[in-house]
């Protein structure tokens, strides 16, 4: 099994951001990824949608003999991930709101969480929040119409700029010197988010400790390939031409994603 790949999926662009800290950390590995554009974006639909696009997604990346999955997506993770976990054989790797390091980070132990409707309405950060409410107060922010702005591609456009604005100033007035992205797509415009924040804030992207999280659980299984250069195949349920514009800046990849239908 340790030849076979690893299969990522989001619901678009976002998990890339999840795929290059993956590639940095395992460089043998062949990773498949699959950006669910078909359905995009997961943050606004119910948690039955959700959950069956994850198994359909997952049943299709066991169908190319992965070894492992990762969900690369806060909102699937929050809807859906137990459920894989008890019906699939596979380690399936999730992803949630990093509050835990924020805690340990902030300064004022006063926290934002930028994220998603579906993610903060979701039990896993409900949970979350009550775990470490006690050390730190956590103020979040849904991101309405962020995602979708991010998957347009104009990074620099009036609109996203004034999204962000939007969303990260709250959380700046109400004190947070800790913002937290609760988002796979949001590392995308982490620049632009530091923007809007005053300088010193503490920014937390996740996707780093997911890879080191998936090295592990390969690792205690024996399950990881030895050393070689590994493959990307990216595969696209729907249309978004900017896909390609985001794979080449992260991946330094001109691979281009191929059309899935599922």
């Amino acid at each position: 099994m340790s030849k076979q790949p690893i299969g990522i999926f989001d619901s678009g662009i976002g998990g890339l951001s999840i795929l290059k800290a993956i590639k940095s950390i395992l460089p043998s590995e062949d990773l498949i990824y699959i950006g669910d554009t078909a359905f995009l974006p997961y943050g606004n639909k119910n948690k039955t949608i959700i959950k069956t696009r994850a198994f359909t997604i997952c049943n299709y990346l066991l169908s190319q003999h992965c070894k492992s999955i990762v969900v690369a997506c806060n909102t699937a993770t929050s809807a859906a991930i137990a459920d894989l976990r008890n019906e699939l054989s596979v380690p399936i790797i999730g992803i949630e709101p990093a509050i835990k390091p924020a805690t340990e980070r902030t300064q004022n132990r006063i926290i934002g969480i930028l994220a998603t409707e579906a993610t903060l309405d979701g039990k896993k950060f409900t949970d979350l929040k009550s775990k470490f409410g006690q050390k730190a107060t956590i103020f979040s922010q849904a991101c309405v119409g962020l995602v979708e702005e991010i998957e347009a591609g104009e990074l620099g456009s009036p609109r996203l700029h004034d999204l962000i604005k939007m969303y990260v100033e709250p959380l700046i007035d109400k004190g947070a010197d800790t913002l937290v992205l609760g988002c796979t797509h949001f590392p995308l415009v982490k620049q632009i988010i530091r923007k809007y924040s005053p300088p010193g804030t503490t920014i937390i992207d996740p996707s780093a400790s997911v890879a080191s999280e998936l090295k592990r659980q390969l690792y205690d299984k024996g399950l990881l390939r030895a050393q070689q250069e590994g493959s990307v195949t990216l595969l696209k349920t729907g249309e978004n031409d900017n896909f390609n514009l985001f794979t080449k800046d992260l991946l330094g990849s001109a691979n281009q994603p191929s059309p899935l239908n599922l």
